[in-house]
């Protein structure tokens, strides 16, 4: 029977949840996750005791005298009127520590307990919290011997539901313990480095964090809102036959009209073939224009049917390129198959209303980004974290796995590893330019060099990993597809922009179409305006660039692809966004010099289907672009060895693999000692350590025991200092939403719907749409936008719309007012 402790308040209509049922509810829902890795003993016990606290009196009477002021579950526990914190999730974590100490030998024991409690104790907060801060004092150690009366762990356990306790005791004894200790245990005895095998511990703590939090989640949420509970999908396998047949069908359909369309068949049905293999992470090394969309989806439908995985998860690198691959996969399979989420709109910290509200990535095919990815692993904060444990038992497919950025190759390579070593996941590296990931492709690295490389981890490809074959039919496949002919036209001191203009227009005479692909957007708006000035008739010019938002870079984009259909004159000037994803076919494309794998990218847009006789014809031209070392530092380092790559293989295909693979030893032979994640301003330090064996902390204590003999490690991770340093991208943008058409209409719209105590779910679909019509925006031109007074926020949510004078139709956003505007009609 129910005591009358209160967990939450339903705003709607004031009633409650019991601290019991929620307990029980969020228990249920975290063994169900966790069991995925055998671990559901461990996910009900956190689930069951995450909000323990709440059965002191100080919460209760909080609850119940604040309600109306106060949310009961903003992050870092909660705050009375009084500014007095009470703390609701040590209680929890103090309690499973203790209890489990006492089993076991070796400590292990207190590892297991000490990553349940962390699960506890960092629930309501910026992330998981440190084990160790970074002068090596033992966080974890401070927070789990807590005094009683912040912790109120006492009056808890006097007050708790009978039930509760009972479950929790026979929960928290030798059989969790038998549970988790053999992963661990897998882990710690593997022959890797003791860095890697602590990064690992890091990770089976992160999953069990992930089921916590998205069991805690979405029991509120679905109290809250108690009709969301009748659209969640979390128990339904998907029927992959289905999905096998659908895709079968529309393969099926496909027409040979290019030479080229057999070959994509080819690689389609390698890949079919090749879905039965064991578990493990498989590069598919495939030209641009190869089909690997498709292909890779085939592989991916058959591979989790074969294995009886639950998910399919796409993580693409810009989310420019996301809506059109997910719009293919879902014209075939249907809407229910297909969740994309890449959702930049909503503010760094949300409310608790949008964390409720976040997509669960529950339906069977996830595109995402390689942020997202990187973030829920390794940001800050708890809503990213939600998405770890569905990354479990996936396929998970990296589109052009070369564009992940240098300074998270080890976090990515040791994460990868550890999802497909214990988590029961299989992943695909997908691209035409393999970057050498894996440590087979160290042979060209000093013994020294290649020692130090793996200690520090790179990935553990399966046997036979090329889905394609052998290095010999990887080059009898490049060779067949090959469609392009590449010259680097060299000049000293650079290529001006009347020169680049020149040489474009001299090659648009020659060539029906034209695609000129240049490193900066200031770059691509002088050549546009060159050409303008040159009488290129206007409905044959085009600009595109990331500060036009997607809805209208999609108008921009139809129309060059009906006028190629039609084979009418097009000449556009592109930032680098139009190299990957865009399924368009030029004559003739120039590029700005940059790294071979960009080249290789922008080839991909030229006589994509062979459609033309001959091969088409890609300049590569070095611009006069000034500062690019300092502000585009990687693109800099990719033009010097692409230079040199040039020189040595003068005369030959520089797109065969052996030219990309010796360009790539070149790239990563200079820079593997940025792969660890260097913190800024601190030379010594880098997050692969503090998210493994913390060697450089202090607590030399510690540090002792992990190395004692049978002595289990205790965690000693700075979990939650990497997180506020860590970024994918180095400047971090803002989105802003712009007056394009009818961005219009959903600023209007989100402008009425905005009121803090009355968003509804149609505010957040309306915001959701207006991804489409958001620019993001670094955070120099933010300030500068900011004291134009060209922003302005949407009531007090964080989400701000552009002025309609600082956006141009022909470039998008505009630092500069009056930009001419025209309305489109779609």
């Amino acid at each position: 029977m129910e005591n009358g402790f209160i967990a939450h308040v339903r705003k709607s209509d004031k009633q409650t949840q019991s601290v019991s049922v929620h307990l029980c509810e969020t228990a249920a829902l975290a063994a169900f996750f966790a069991a995925k890795l055998g671990l559901a003993l461990a996910g009900e016990l956190i689930g069951l005791f995450h909000d323990f606290g709440k059965y002191s009196l100080a919460f209760y009477d909080y609850i119940r005298g604040a309600t109306q002021l106060l949310d009961p579950d903003l992050d870092n526990d909660n705050l009375t009127p009084n500014g007095k914190h009470i703390d609701h999730s040590t209680a929890g974590a103090q309690w499973v520590y203790q209890r489990l100490s006492q089993f076991g030998k070796n400590g292990n024991g207190q590892l297991c307990g000490q990553i349940l409690g962390l699960c506890i104790a960092s629930h309501h907060g910026s992330g998981l919290i440190d084990c160790l801060d970074l002068e090596g004092n033992a966080n974890w150690q401070k927070r789990f011997s807590k005094s009683d009366e912040l912790s109120h762990l006492s009056e808890c356990i006097k007050n708790v539901d009978p039930q509760i306790m009972q479950r929790a005791e026979s929960l928290a004894d030798k059989e969790l313990l038998a549970q988790m200790l053999p992963p661990l245990k897998a882990a710690l005895t593997l022959p890797i480095s003791n860095k890697i095998k602590e990064f690992y511990l890091g990770c089976f703590t992160r999953f069990l964090f992930s089921c916590l939090i998205d069991a805690d989640r979405i029991s509120s949420a679905d109290f809250d809102r108690m009709e969301q509970a009748n659209i969640r999908r979390l128990q339904q396998q998907p029927n992959w036959s289905d999905a096998i047949q659908k895709l079968e069908h529309k393969l099926s359909q496909f027409k040979a009209k290019y030479p080229i369309d057999t070959i994509r068949q080819q690689i389609s049905n390698t890949c079919l073939k090749r879905a039965h293999d064991p578990q493990g992470i498989y590069t598919l090394t495939v030209p641009t224009g190869g089909g690997k969309t498709l292909s890779s989806l085939r592989y991916a439908l058959n591979h989790a049917q074969h294995h009886n995985l639950d998910r399919i998860i796409y993580i693409i690198p810009y989310t420019s390129i996301i809506d059109q691959n997910a719009d293919e996969v879902r014209k075939i399979l249907g809407d229910e198959w297909v969740l994309e989420h890449h959702s930049n709109l909503d503010p760094e910290k949300q409310s608790w209303e949008n964390k409720l509200l976040a997509e669960n990535w529950d339906k069977p095919i996830v595109f995402t980004t390689m942020v997202q990815f990187l973030d829920a692993w390794f940001g800050s904060g708890t809503r990213g974290a939600r998405h770890i444990h569905p990354m479990t038992r996936s396929v998970l497919i990296f589109d052009e796995i070369q564009t992940l950025p240098i300074k998270c190759v080890h976090l990515f390579c040791n994460t990868l590893n550890w999802l497909t070593l214990f988590g029961k996941s299989s992943a695909i590296l997908c691209t035409a330019t393999q970057p050498l990931l894996g440590e087979s492709e160290l042979t060209h690295f000093p013994e020294t060099e290649q020692t130090y490389i793996k200690d520090l981890g790179l990935l553990n490809l399966a046997n036979n990993a090329e889905i394609i074959g052998n290095s010999y039919e990887i080059n009898q496949l490049f060779n067949s597809l090959s469609r392009v002919q590449i010259q680097f036209k060299q000049k000293t001191g650079g290529w001006s922009v009347d020169d680049a203009g020149m040489f474009l227009l001299k090659k648009f005479q020659q060539f029906s179409s034209c695609l000129f692909i240049v490193n900066t957007k200031k770059w691509a708006q002088e050549l546009y305006q060159y050409c303008k000035q040159q009488n290129i008739p206007q409905e044959a010019l085009f600009h595109l660039s990331t500060n036009q938002c997607a809805a209208h870079r999609k108008f921009l984009f139809d129309q060059i692809k009906t006028r190629l259909k039609n084979k009418q004159p097009v000449l556009c000037i592109s930032t680098q966004l139009i190299e990957a994803g865009v399924d368009i076919s030029m004559a003739c494309v120039i590029r700005a010099l940059a790294g071979l794998d960009s080249i290789a990218q922008a080839a991909g847009r030229c006589n994509r289907h062979g459609e033309n006789k001959g091969k088409g014809q890609v300049w590569v031209l070095n611009l006069q672009e000034p500062n690019l070392s300092r502000v585009l530092p990687d693109i800099n380092i990719g033009q010097q060895h692409s230079e040199r790559i040039f020189r040595e293989y003068a005369g030959q295909d520089v797109l065969q693999p052996s030219a990309m693979q010796q360009y790539f030893q070149y790239y990563f032979y200079n820079r593997f000692n940025e792969m660890d994640y260097k913190v800024k301003n601190d030379a010594s330090s880098n997050l692969l350590d503090w998210l493994s064996d913390n060697c450089r902390n202090t607590y030399s204590e510690k540090n002792d025991k992990r190395r004692q003999a049978k002595q289990y490690p205790r965690l000693m991770q700075s979990f939650k200092s990497a997180g506020k340093v860590f970024s994918v991208i180095d400047a971090p943008t803002h989105a802003v939403i712009v007056p394009y058409a009818e961005g219009k209409e959903c600023i209007t719209t989100l402008c009425s719907q905005c009121d803090a105590d009355k968003k509804t779910t149609e505010f957040y679909s309306n915001l959701r749409k207006a991804q489409r019509f958001s620019v993001n925006v670094f955070p120099n031109i933010w300030h500068k936008l900011q004291s134009d007074n060209a922003l302005i926020e949407i009531g007090k949510t964080g989400i701000y719309y552009l002025r309609q004078s600082h956006y141009d139709n022909e470039f998008g956003l505009s630092l500069e007012g009056g930009a001419l505007m025209e309305t489109y009609s779609y």
